[in-house]
């Protein structure tokens, strides 16, 4: 996507909010207890919400919101949200359901409303196509990781924003404030990663033990190669496939995220004379670790 499309992202949101009252609302007297799914989530809504809400998060920092089963505290504790804001990820497939019966009067928001998703890589090639969503994996399921994409996270934050006004008209004021000033952080990052990536001279694809980047090398022309396949570790020969691809495409780095071992990623990077560098895509800093991760991304590329 070019600068100016991308610059025209923000001024669209900015139309869609003219008119929005310009006085803020004395803080209300109890914060909006709302749940979010993942840590991410967490750091959209307090950049939109504010002191005005109180966020508890489902899965605990190190854990796998693929596997994850929420503690019998958390169940409790669920039943004072008046918001729980999901985001497509797995484990929510059993226990949506779950939460809205436990908590009848709590309002289920999918964040991921409106987004359409990729298809999840299925088998390991070596074609030159967009592993992170080519004509190969429409067979496959749907990659839940879309809070890793700015451009995304822009359509999150206006779900968000619409579900905090409902449960309190009286902030409206202050999370428009707020959304606006995310909208213009999260157009400011897009620029800045779309930046790093400008150099079309250079490799474009990258490998990762987990295929959790798929949204984000979408967003910026690259290509993610997943160690990992539909929750499985690759078989001896699809290893050594590996290994051998990475060698011709001079990849000398594996990224890695802390909720997965990284033993193949380890076996790899001995084979290539390269190695393992950690990329967690559930961090809280969102903003900070989304850079920092492209610039690892950036430096690991030919």
């Amino acid at each position: 996507m070019k600068n100016g499309l991308r610059i025209s992202v923000l001024v669209l949101m900015q139309i869609s909010l003219l008119g929005f009252s310009i006085t803020s609302p004395a803080l209300a007297r109890h914060p909006l207890k709302v749940t979010v799914s993942i840590l991410p989530q967490k750091y959209f809504v307090e950049r939109i919400g504010g002191d005005r809400v109180e966020v508890s998060v489902m899965v605990l920092p190190g854990a796998n919101p693929a596997t994850y089963e929420p503690r019998p505290r958390q169940m409790v504790d669920l039943t004072n949200s008046k918001i729980y804001f999901s985001v497509g990820a797995p484990f929510e497939t059993v226990w949506l359901d779950k939460f809205a019966h436990a908590s009848p009067k709590m309002e289920i928001v999918p964040t991921q409303a409106g987004i359409e998703k990729i298809p999840m890589k299925t088998k390991h090639t070596h074609d030159g196509e967009d592993h992170s969503g080519s004509p190969a994996t429409q067979s496959g399921g749907k990659d839940p990781h879309i809070w890793l994409s700015p451009p995304l996270v822009m359509l999150q934050a206006r779900n968000i924003l619409r579900a905090l006004i409902k449960a309190d008209p009286a902030g409206r004021a202050d999370y428009e404030a707020r959304y606006t000033e995310f909208i213009e952080a999260l157009v400011e990052l897009d620029l800045r990663i779309a930046g790093l990536f400008s150099d079309r001279g250079m490799d474009n694809r990258f490998m990762v033990y987990h295929p959790a980047w798929g949204y984000f090398a979408k967003a910026y022309g690259l290509v993610q190669i997943p160690v990992e396949i539909e929750g499985k570790g690759p078989t001896p020969k699809a290893l050594q496939r590996l290994i051998d691809d990475a060698r011709h495409d001079g990849i000398r780095a594996i990224f890695v995220q802390p909720q997965f071992s990284a033993k193949n990623a380890e076996t790899i990077a001995r084979a290539i004379n390269g190695r393992v560098i950690a990329a967690d895509p559930l961090a809280l800093d969102w903003q900070a670790n989304l850079l920092r991760v492209a610039e690892q991304f950036k430096a690991a590329l030919r």
